[in-house]
Parts: structure tokens; sequence; C-alpha cells
């Protein structure tokens, strides 16, 4: 009997040493995540401004248009006579289609569009604008499609916008469609196939090819980004 529980206390301490001599095993995935390793999609976003400089954009003057400012971490675009905002500067490096732009905007002063976002549509000179609050503060939609601008064709919303309210504005361009989100809510769904996009012929054309813009209202941006989507697969 004291042979047998000696073998036992042999084969016991012979399993404990080898659990203490086995190496330990990689984290997962999850734990990985959980121990605060960003996930590899965060590199598909860029921020376009960040709040602390305006050296990325620059301001536009077609006549009276007002300044384009840095003031407490936001860009301030004031009211001019008719159209300011500014270029972004890089817009050569960023992707013509296969994007979302996000942002945060809000209305300061006036009655008109105080979210002028204008960018590319699968080209540089290919472009279309998110107006909200245009015609009087009345109007959200894309100018233009088929020659149309958003106060004419199915883009058209009515969205009543408070003034010092932030609003969250969310544009994603993909060769097939272009969508927009307000505060959350898919406002727009436009097909791409066998339509025009073009910016209205005017004083925008001068904001090629990504800018924000004001009519004659000033207004406050933050938390510009830009997330590149991957091109969707094929079917075989």
């Amino acid at each position: 009997m004291k042979t047998t529980l000696l073998l036992c206390l042999a084969t016991l301490c012979g399993a404990l040493m080898a659990f203490a001599a086995e190496p330990s095993k990689p984290e997962t995935a999850k734990q990985s995540a959980k121990s605060g390793d960003m996930p590899a999609e965060s590199a598909k976003e860029i921020v376009l401004f960040d709040g602390k400089s305006l050296d990325d954009w620059e301001m536009v003057d077609i006549g009276a248009s007002g300044a384009v400012e840095l003031e407490g971490g936001l860009m301030v675009i004031n009211a001019g006579d008719s159209v300011s905002g500014a270029v972004y500067k890089k817009a050569a490096s960023l992707p013509m289609t296969n994007y979302e732009i996000s942002l945060e905007a809000k209305r300061l002063e006036g009655v008109d569009f105080f979210c002028g976002l204008t960018f590319p549509v699968g080209g540089p000179k290919s472009c279309a604008t998110l107006v909200c609050g245009g015609w009087g503060g009345a109007v959200t939609g894309i100018s233009s499609i088929d020659g149309l601008d958003a106060s004419e064709n199915g883009t058209s919303n009515f969205v009543r916008y408070e003034d010092n309210k932030w609003y969250a504005v969310k544009v994603r361009v993909t060769p097939a469609n272009l969508s927009v989100w307000i505060d959350g809510k898919h406002l727009i769904d436009q097909e791409l196939e066998g339509k025009k996009v073009s910016v209205r012929p005017g004083p925008i054309e001068s904001y090629l090819p990504l800018s924000f813009t004001t009519f004659a209202t000033t207004a406050a941006i933050r938390n510009v980004k830009l997330k590149v989507l991957e091109e969707p697969k094929k079917q075989p």
C-alpha cells in the first residue's frame, strides 16, 4: 500500500512540474482587443479637421465672402454676402469613391444653409454638394442630380434645424450609391446608375473637390473624418 501511495505522489508531482513548464499561449484576438490594442480598421480613418489647426484648409473668397477661422477648436465659417467657405488642400491624396465623411455642424447665425459639404463622386471634377438648410433653411438634399439642384430632385427633404445645436452628418459614396445620414437618420439613398452628378453652376464651382461652405450664414464645424471603405467583392 505504501508503494501505491508513493507512486501516486510521484505521478502528481510530475504533472505539476509539466504544467509549470508549459509555455503560455498567445493572446486571442478578443483578449488583445481588451488589452487596449486598436483594431486594424482604425488605420483606414483619416482626420480631416482635428480642431487644432486650419493648415490643411484654404479659405476661398468669391467676393465679399466671410472669413474662415479657428475658434475654440472649431472651424467657424463667418457669414458673407453669399457663399463663404474653405477647401481641403490635400484632397488629391484621398479616395474619390468608396468612402464615408462624418462631421458635426451647427448654425450659429443666419437663415440659409450652414453645412454645404462638396465632395467627389468618382473624380475630382465630378462632385456633388450636400446642402443642409438651404433655400431659407427648409431644404436638405444633394445638388445636383441630372442637372436638378437639391430643391428640385428626389433627394430633397425638409429638416428643421435649430440654431446653436450640433447635428451629426455622414455621407457615403460608392460607385453605385450616394447616401446621407443626419443624426443617424438615413435621409438620402440615391442610386447613381444612369444619373449625372454635378455641382450647381455658379460660386460652388470654386470649391471643388472637397469643401465646406455656407450661404449668408455663420456656422461651426468639428470632428471631420474620412473613412476608407473596402471595395465590394465581385461575385464569381
